[in-house]
């Protein structure tokens, strides 16, 4: 809304993403020890990527929530050191990026792959009206 007061004849796409496990809300990963502690938790459990995408146009909004079902394979010490050592991790929600490395912990997906990257994109294009 802040973009939109400034630029009121642009049209405005935001999105943005975060991983719940449970009633627990993972952070954006911004030291080692948080997606240590993210990857951690996340080891061998389903948790839920929810990314809302909004576009303005025109002073009307649209909103659109997308919910993912992602389950991780149970992740060794080892692994869990070797994602690290990537730097995939930072800033990402639940610290780890889908696509890339971790893409090997994924045992299962129900749901909007391109929305665990970050911007559902089928639901974006609808919201967009292409």
């Amino acid at each position: 809304m802040a973009v939109a007061q400034l630029l009121p004849d642009a049209r405005i796409l935001a999105a943005d993403t975060v991983v719940a496990a449970g009633r627990r809300i993972l952070p954006k990963a911004e030291t080692e020890e948080q997606a240590r502690h993210c990857l951690t938790f996340l080891s061998g459990r389903r948790h839920r990527v929810l990314t809302a995408v909004a576009v303005c146009d025109g002073g009307a909004i649209r909103e659109k929530l997308v919910e993912t079902v992602v389950i991780f394979a149970r992740l060794s010490q080892s692994e869990i050191d070797a994602y690290i050592a990537t730097g995939e991790w930072q800033g990402k929600a639940g610290g780890y990026a889908i696509q890339g490395q971790a893409a090997a912990f994924i045992r299962y997906i129900a749901g909007s792959y391109s929305g665990v990257v970050g911007l559902p994109l089928h639901e974006t294009a609808q919201l967009l009206g292409l």
